[in-house]
């Protein structure tokens, strides 16, 4: 197995932590390879998509980013038909239904998931 390093801040570090205790993870090792593995799987998913497709995204981020998140948004808004906003405390969460060329899918969770501002991002094929 190969071995990398990663830099995250005291923060983040602290969050790994507890949910590494809370999940029963042995070790940060573990956790990360789960999570890892988890995301690939997402991503496979996502790659593998072919023609018209319906799905539905769900995306969270802190209050204060959500004038970035809808100027992001704006650039799909022929394939996004409907968007529920909730808040909670210090948190948005935007249910976003998405009727779009596989392709444009792709785009929109790229996007998404790079984002700096968005704290979570899930999406369900329909």
């Amino acid at each position: 197995m190969e071995i990398i390093s990663i830099s995250m801040d005291a923060e983040t570090l602290a969050e790994l932590d507890r949910v590494q205790e809370s999940l029963g993870f042995k070790s940060r090792s573990k956790l990360l390879r789960a999570t890892l593995s988890s995301l690939l799987n997402e991503y496979k998913l996502i790659e593998s998509l072919k023609g018209h497709i319906d799905a539905v995204f769900m995306v969270t981020y802190r209050s204060g980013e959500k004038h970035g998140i809808s100027d992001l948004l704006h650039e799909f808004e022929d394939c996004i038909k409907t968007v529920v906003h909730q808040h909670h405390v210090g948190v948005c969460l935007e249910v976003l239904i998405v009727c779009a060329d596989a392709q444009r899918i792709r785009e929109l969770f790229a996007i998404l998931k790079k984002d700096k501002g968005v704290r979570s991002v899930s999406c369900s094929v329909l």
